[in-house]
């Protein structure tokens, strides 16, 4: 008996030609959903034929709720070894079993860099002048990186190929998370920060690469965002909530910093009428970090791999609850 997989969220149609899926096709039947479904009950329509269910990232949440109106469920794969928008202890209790890939880590870091380059000299203002034809010839004058600060929380994979290239661009680079050490800082050009707040107090551009976690949850509200200098960046490529978003929009409707660099949202796809979308000190992506041909051609090869696994009863890459 042939099994269905439903393939989610495949935005850009490339799902199927992004790897060979030839060693499961004559065992499942996938299907494939470009548009995103955020209700519930749409979910359950669509899927509750299904036994395998592909998540690309966090585009589509799987809570507890959803995943007790899917019966047939067994298989949820997800991109990345790590989804905190799947309920993973809800799911092991149901019988399914929860698998992931790998990825790489140099698309978010060059997305950062576009976004602080981007930010920093005002592209997406000046390009969109140039486009139009009016107004004057220029119309910003850029910030200097070179001589900077740049204050990194989180020295992960990320954060430590971010701190590199900001000294190539000769910045004064400064780091802090909970559990970081000046030797390991040290190691990729950057300086540990006594606190939290010394970092984000010292920094011209802030870029955040935490993992997200009750800990990091709201880890910079208004207090912290007060604390940044009005010239000041804020670059997020990592998880939203890590930053209070109502103090975030705040603070950039107050000058309270100069601006807001953003590839992630609390909720996506963005609303439409969400201050982000018009803020003009805001220069924001839609979750393009690991949006590459080589990190999707990766995601995809190693799902087939995972429908693989499973299909002969030996599943791989298996993500349990914390």
């Amino acid at each position: 008996m042939r099994r269905r997989c439903a393939v989610l969220d495949d935005y850009q149609g490339v799902a199927l030609a992004a790897a060979d899926w030839s060693p499961v096709r004559d065992s499942v039947t996938v299907d494939v959903f470009r548009e995103h479904m955020a209700d519930e009950d749409t979910l359950v329509e669509a899927l509750r034929d299904h036994e395998i269910v592909v998540l690309m990232r966090e585009r589509t949440p799987f809570p507890r709720s959803l995943l007790e109106r899917l019966p047939n469920l067994r298989l949820l794969v997800t991109t990345g070894m790590r989804n905190a928008s799947v309920d993973v202890a809800a799911a092991t209790e149901r019988g399914v079993v929860v698998c992931g890939t790998g990825g790489m880590v140099s698309p978010t870091v060059e997305l950062t860099w576009a976004l602080i380059t981007g930010m920093a000299r005002s592209i997406a203002v000046e390009n969109a002048g140039l486009r139009s034809g009016e107004g004057p010839w220029q119309r910003t004058v850029g910030t200097d990186l070179a001589g900077a600060t740049l204050g990194v929380l989180g020295l992960g994979r990320i954060g430590s190929e971010v701190a590199r290239i900001g000294r190539v661009f000769g910045m004064e680079v400064t780091a802090w998370s909970r559990n970081l050490t000046a030797e390991r800082a040290e190691e990729v050009g950057a300086r540990l920060a006594p606190s939290k707040e010394d970092l984000l107090a010292g920094s011209d551009v802030v870029t955040i690469h935490l993992v997200l976690s009750q800990r990091t949850l709201g880890l910079l509200g208004a207090a912290e965002l007060g604390l940044m200098r009005p010239e000041a960046f804020l670059v997020n490529t990592s998880r939203a909530p890590i930053v209070d978003q109502d103090a975030l929009v705040e603070a950039l409707r107050g000058g309270d910093i100069a601006g807001a660099a953003l590839d992630v949202f609390d909720v996506e796809p963005l609303p439409a009428d969400h201050p982000f979308r018009s803020l003009p000190n805001v220069l924001a992506t839609p979750h393009l970090g690991y949006v590459t041909k080589r990190n999707y051609a990766r995601f995809h090869r190693e799902i087939v791999e995972d429908l693989s696994a499973y299909l002969a009863g030996a599943p791989i890459r298996t993500i349990t609850a914390d």
